[in-house]
């Protein structure tokens, strides 16, 4: 299973609408931002540069972006995934798994080598660039700043680039590794869609020094956001309030998926606040099983041991979860 979020093909297998459906799937905040209104002018006209420039400047606040480095915008960071390895230089890229496996495909479709590792640490001779997801999916691993700015200064002596993804790095906002763009050539990837709950809006950010940033900025082209993503973004990302109460809640609702977890015979070996990643010597059949009473988790084909959960919505879920798993 590549990806969460999409029911067809449980639908497809074990019946029921979507609505029936407890999706746990994806690492999706199961509590989106309250999206206002928005103005009509915002769906008719193409995106303004008064509002591309309100979402950057929020984006630096809620990022803690220093002014020397760059922000780019564009339609989720999978979009950024997919370009990198056509604007890196030349050469092979060691990529930290296991992971999200649409690096390692970008960069392969891109003609690249792609060499996996599962250390920072053992970075090869032969790679020129890396990609750290960062804390990493999905176990949340993190890798600390020292470690990176390490692997980044290897990387430059051999004209390359490290990609940090930092896509869940919102819930624990502190691991970020934002400040070492500046002197090192990191491109750090900022997802909005997982920790404000709105995935659909397809919105994302690469964080570097300019002379990268520029290149991608290029290359993605004018209007690559749409008006009202600009909008819902920059609101978003300015609400400092709900941000802080979220990863509060996010945290609790965690503990309480992991008792439940627990409680069924599942041993939770990582995750972040956003999903919750299990180890059970029959974990495929209880993927099943869950799937026969319509509720969906994350299985991985590289290992027939282990779940992924994400936070289900509410205490219904959480008991139907629990009943299930009984």
């Amino acid at each position: 299973m590549k990806h969460g979020g999409d029911l067809t093909d449980a639908m497809a297998r074990h019946g029921g609408a979507p609505q029936a459906w407890i999706d746990l799937s994806t690492g999706i905040n199961p509590w989106p931002w309250p999206i206002p209104a928005i103005a009509d002018e915002a769906w008719q006209r193409l995106p303004s540069r008064g509002d591309e420039v309100a979402l950057i400047d929020a984006a630096r606040a809620a990022y803690r972006v220093p002014a020397e480095i760059a922000i780019v915008a564009a339609s989720g960071t999978q979009a950024l995934i997919q370009w990198l390895p056509h604007l890196a230089a030349p050469g092979a890229v060691a990529i930290v798994g296991p992971t999200y496996s649409e690096h390692a495909s970008a960069w392969r479709n891109a003609g690249r080598e792609v060499i996996a590792i599962d250390d920072a640490c053992a970075l090869p001779s032969s790679a020129r660039h890396a990609v750290i997801v960062n804390p990493n999916n999905p176990d949340g691993r993190v890798v600390d700043r020292a470690q990176l700015a390490d692997v980044a200064a290897v990387l430059q002596a051999r004209g390359g680039w490290l990609v940090i993804d930092e896509a869940f790095a919102d819930v624990t906002p502190d691991i970020s590794a934002t400040a070492l763009c500046a002197a090192l050539p990191i491109v750090i990837l900022r997802s909005f869609g997982k920790f404000y709950g709105l995935a659909g809006l397809r919105l994302g950010f690469a964080l570097a020094a300019p002379s990268i940033a520029d290149r991608i900025e290029a290359a993605i082209g004018p209007w690559c956001c749409s008006g009202p993503a600009l909008r819902i973004g920059a609101a978003a990302l300015r609400d400092r309030a709900w941000a802080d109460a979220t990863r509060t809640a996010l945290t609790q609702q965690a503990i309480r998926l992991d008792a439940v977890l627990n409680k069924a015979g599942l041993n939770v070996v990582g995750g972040t606040a956003l999903y919750r990643l299990t180890r059970h010597r029959e974990a495929l059949r209880i993927h099943d099983g869950l799937a026969r009473q319509q509720i969906w988790c994350r299985r991985f084909d590289w290992a027939d041991d282990l779940l992924r959960f994400g936070l289900p919505p509410d205490e219904a879920a959480l008991d139907r979860l629990a009943a299930a798993l009984g």
